[in-house]
């Protein structure tokens, strides 16, 4: 288990200071700034896992709270908050990465968040984004809607995706996809939004935690 260093970033006067989490294993080859979903911060206990393995990949993080999350609030930021709270993460991240390789990207709403700065070519010195279950659409009410700005992004893009995912039906995703030239989408076989696995699928929360590190320790020795 590696230690996590705390980390103070400074969004602006306005929006204020945010806390973050830096893991960074020795032999780090690469540093994902990694955004939290909307429902959980950036110690709920998939983002603490998630950063864990990740380091044993030689995979760095820096994890942070968005601004109403650090207040304790309930509803999520407008991206006139959440895109400078990522482009301050990324800032930071850089004075950490020592060189290394720079992804971005996130839980749910925080890769979605990542994916609208990126189609705006606002994320400096990052060369990738992982998208950790990207929400394309609200839970019951399948569209394409929130895939319209993916076509701007430039950067290279892999999307985990479990099939049992509520917010992203995976034909729909699929769709997306394929109609991205910069786009790698890897099938999290019976997981649903979450990544978690039903118990007659013979697939355990280790091995889904394992194949998402594996994957994108991969993205990123390709980016």
């Amino acid at each position: 288990m590696e230690t996590p260093t705390k980390v103070k970033i400074e969004i602006s006067e306005e929006i204020g200071t945010v806390s973050g989490l830096l893991i960074k294993p020795a032999d780090a080859s690469a540093l994902l700034v990694l955004s939290h979903g909307a429902g959980a911060g950036m110690e709920h206990h998939f983002m603490e896992a998630l950063a864990q393995i990740l380091a044993t990949h030689t995979i760095a993080t820096l994890r942070f709270n968005f601004p109403y999350m650090e207040k304790g609030k309930g509803a999520p930021d407008r991206p006139k908050k959440a895109h400078p709270a990522i482009k301050a993460a990324v800032a930071a991240a850089e004075a950490h990465a020592d060189g290394v390789k720079m992804l971005a990207g996130g839980k749910s709403f925080g890769g979605r968040m990542t994916s609208q700065i990126a189609a705006m070519d606002g994320l400096g010195p990052v060369q990738g984004i992982v998208y950790f279950g990207f929400p394309l659409h609200p839970a019951g009410k399948p569209s394409l809607d929130r895939a319209a700005h993916l076509k701007d992004v430039k950067l290279p893009q892999l999307f985990l995706q479990g099939t049992r995912d509520t917010l992203a039906r995976y034909d729909l995703i699929e769709q997306v996809c394929a109609e991205l030239e910069t786009a790698q989408l890897v099938k999290m076989e019976g997981g649903d939004h979450s990544f978690k696995t039903l118990k007659r699928s013979g697939i355990s929360p280790e091995e889904v935690m394992e194949k998402l590190a594996q994957e994108t320790a991969s993205f990123a020795a390709s980016c």
